[in-house]
């Protein structure tokens, strides 16, 4: 007779909830950090004659040799470092999570960090240790540096930005953690557009350091494309886990094509930090409203003054606005929302919703 699920599943598995991506159709989508904008219509009629012509009866280059040198140039990759790529970054966040699956290892990062830090952690079998950052969402290095001698962790996770706070970590502390690890540190750079910040040049100086960028948030999400950069001896082993092919033909064609015209995808990442500015502006001129400074494409606000997050996400939608409710997900975000910078005319479409929203969520 046949076992059920909760027979021969992991206890771990059965007690995860699967990672949740709300129904959007019909919504101003504000949720996912995403570029509003799309491609111009020049470029787009470039991609749709490569697509016509792609050979897709064939399997993509294993090696994605051609993509990997114009990422190399349009990254800055430095001299000696290799590039894996991904289907995003969160395959390449479970392929070190298995390579550094040993018993008994550590997977560290900060709370609250990305919440597939800790998910693939579980997935993988590995331990994971989370050290709460202040409560201004900076980070409290003494504390990680007493974690990292107390739990000697295999790999540690640090976003910088950080998601979902949007705040850079000051880079001296990283350095400092970096030093201290007794493993792997990966810095994840998925915001590095917005950021005017990097660990990119500390490749060379770390040899315990390995670095993920993603197009996903410059305006490629649709792709799935992310990667990492580090030394040969690091990537090479990683490389055993990748499974073939993991960079589709169209993501390879397309990336490498929009890869040819940097100055279109660094020119929407600069309108959305100026739109960033004025949003910022506006949700601090409301009352209720707390608002924490952000490197990120998207901003972090708490409601005050007896206002819930929870019915503010709500009356939002009612208004076709969707955006992230981070209440209850850690205990700093208490009474949090996210919300991503959209283009003007969205961005206007939100905070008009929220200034309604205010006068009704109180009744």
């Amino acid at each position: 007779m046949s076992r059920s699920p909760d027979q021969v599943i992991r206890p771990e598995i059965l007690a995860l909830s699967a990672y949740h991506v709300p129904p959007a159709s019909g919504m101003v989508k504000l949720d996912a950090m995403e570029n509003p904008y799309t491609l111009p219509p020049e470029l787009r009629e470039e991609i749709a004659q490569l697509a016509a012509s792609a050979p897709i009866n064939r399997y993509p280059d294993a090696g994605a040799a051609s993509l990997k040198a114009a990422l190399r140039e349009a990254l800055a990759i430095p001299d000696g470092m290799d590039i894996m790529l991904g289907n995003g970054s969160d395959e390449i966040i479970q392929i070190i999570a298995l390579a550094f699956a040993r018993p008994g290892a550590i997977l560290m990062s900060v709370e609250p960090a990305f919440v597939m830090f800790r998910m693939i952690a579980t997935f993988t079998g590995m331990g994971y240790a989370g050290v709460p950052l202040r409560a201004d969402f900076s980070l409290d290095v003494d504390a990680m540096l007493t974690a990292i001698a107390r739990q000697q962790p295999a790999v540690i996770f640090i976003a910088y930005p950080n998601n979902p706070t949007g705040n850079l970590f000051d880079a001296d502390a990283v350095s400092r953690i970096i030093e201290a690890a007794p493993g792997v540190v990966v810095v994840d750079e998925a915001y590095h557009a917005f950021a005017d910040a990097s660990f990119m040049d500390k490749l060379v100086q770390y040899p315990n350091l390995l670095l993920m960028r993603t197009l996903s948030k410059l305006g490629l999400a649709g792709l799935r494309l992310g990667l990492l950069a580090g030394r040969p001896e690091w990537l090479s082993q990683l490389e055993k886990l990748r499974l073939p092919y993991n960079a589709g033909i169209f993501t390879q064609l397309i990336a490498e094509k929009v890869l040819q015209y940097p100055g279109i995808l660094l020119q929407q990442a600069e309108a959305i930090k100026t739109e960033r500015t004025v949003m910022s502006k506006r949700l601090v001129a409301l009352d209720g409203v707390e608002v924490f400074p952000t490197d990120a494409n998207f901003i972090l606000f708490r409601m005050t003054q007896g206002y819930k997050a929870g019915k503010v996400f709500q009356e939002l939608k009612k208004h076709g606005i969707l955006i992230k409710n981070l209440d209850g997900s850690h205990p700093l975000l208490k009474n949090c929302l996210r919300v991503t910078v959209g283009t003007p005319a969205e961005n206007v479409q939100f905070l008009e919703a929220l200034q309604a929203s205010l006068k009704t969520s109180l009744t």
